[in-house]
């Protein structure tokens, strides 16, 4: 748009307005541009020491066919190497897990592509409950996509198989017996742990997950002493019965150096 020439002339007007917004922290001119027929805006660099690369824009104006020009708007604007702070993210983009506390809430989207309303997710697994989640239950379920976000998020994090405690494993959670399978379609993929002294006690992981805490690891003394086999070979040699140790031929009477009888 071409510059209007008078009002394109009335620098010393724009600064004036400029100074009378923020006394002492306007600048050189640095250039002005045509926005319609008759309206221009003038812009300066501020001395503000806050608004680095920013500058004031001050919008002049005249009638047509008038010589007076007006100000008709004043307002500082960030420049091309201005510093700016990050651009607005809504909060419920910004949470991330873990961040929520006791007390907070956390509503999810009428339309969240994660849930679905129960009618539409019924599968052979669910008919018997159907009755329960229509009436009582509950009015959304995990959808596909749902489903298929929670079985990416577990397996490729700490309940998954790659985590560094499931990789010096010595078996998977699928063989153990402290594993209990998840109901429905997660079934075959991954279950809760129920063994107290395991880092993943009551929580979510992987069929092929595991941990040192395994059922088979290591299977240790009951504390009490194992009785010793009998001998049903025999001592090797023929007891003689009578007063013990003055029967002929008893233990006792043998020679030193002569050789027992052998059976």
């Amino acid at each position: 748009m071409p510059v209007d020439e008078v009002a394109g002339a009335a620098v010393e007007l724009a600064r004036t307005a400029a100074e009378d917004a923020e006394p002492g922290m306007v600048g050189d001119h640095l250039g002005v541009v045509g926005d319609e027929a008759r309206v221009v805006t003038h812009f300066f660099a501020t001395k503000d020491p806050g608004y680095r690369g920013w500058r004031w824009a001050v919008t002049v104006a005249r009638a047509a066919r008038a010589k007076v020009v007006t100000v008709n708007d004043i307002v500082l604007l960030p420049g091309d190497e201005a510093l700016l702070a990050p651009e607005w993210v809504p909060w419920s983009e910004r949470l991330r897990p873990g961040d929520l506390g006791v007390g907070d809430l956390l509503p999810t989207a009428a339309d969240d592509p994660r849930l679905a309303p129960t009618f539409l997710m019924v599968d052979s697994e669910a008919d018997d409950d159907l009755g329960f989640e229509l009436g009582l239950g509950r009015e959304r379920v995990l959808s596909f996509e749902g489903r298929l976000d929670a079985v990416e998020r577990w397996y490729a994090g700490e309940p998954g198989p790659e985590a560094p405690i499931a990789r010096s494993a010595p078996a998977t959670c699928a063989t153990c017996g402290f594993f209990i399978p998840l109901s429905g379609a997660l079934r075959q993929a991954f279950g809760a742990c129920a063994n107290e002294m395991a880092p993943d006690d009551g929580k979510v992981v992987a069929v092929d997950h595991g941990c040192g805490a395994h059922s088979q690891a290591v299977v240790l003394p009951s504390g009490e002493p194992t009785p010793m086999a009998s001998n049903e070979v025999g001592p090797g040699y023929d007891v003689v019965g009578g007063p013990l140790g003055h029967e002929p031929g008893s233990v006792s009477d043998v020679e030193p150096g002569e050789p027992l009888g052998h059976s």
